[in-house]
């Protein structure tokens, strides 16, 4: 294009060429990445799995299903290490107990109680065991790292005391 005085005219009376703002564009290119990663976050924080257990009913040995989540409920027959055998009447099953079980005394010989895990290969691994009294122990290994403040400050064998309680 040849600079005419007509050309210069129009390009003066429209006023120079606007130039964008290169620091409006970083700053929202910065905006969307920590929403991004806040977003990222919360969704991460939902699909984690949760501590708590459905307790299911439990079935006999002789029925039980490779690769499935079961329940059983017998007496404590044998116990070698982490594992025991639980005998329902209907059969036997080896129940695996990982580290919680170690040294055997996770659970006593002729011991009434629920076993709920995972039956794979021929035995049972524990997730969480119910005694006769009611008392539940889980055996899944606990979480990496802190679980809250006492955790923090204390440790994690931390005992707490109930509001209104004496100690």
């Amino acid at each position: 294009m040849i600079n005419t005085p007509e050309t210069a005219d129009t390009a003066t009376a429209a006023g120079p060429p606007e130039r964008r703002r290169p620091y409006l564009t970083g700053l929202f290119a910065a905006g969307l990445i920590a929403f991004g990663l806040v977003a990222g976050g919360a969704a991460t924080m939902l699909a984690a799995p949760r501590d708590s257990v459905m307790l299911m009913q439990p079935t006999s040995i002789a029925a039980l299903s490779p690769y499935s989540t079961v329940a059983v409920k017998g007496k404590v027959a044998e116990i070698f290490g982490n594992k025991f055998v639980i005998d329902d009447g209907s059969g036997r099953a080896l129940v695996e107990t990982g580290r919680r079980g170690e040294g055997g005394k996770l659970v006593a010989a002729g011991e009434t109680l629920t076993v709920q895990g995972h039956f794979d290969d021929g035995f049972i691994h524990g997730d969480l065991l119910v005694h006769a009294d009611g008392r539940a122990e889980s055996l899944r290994p606990p979480r990496p790292g802190p679980r809250g403040l006492l955790d923090r400050l204390h440790g994690p064998d931390v005992e707490t005391v109930a509001p209104g309680a004496p100690g």
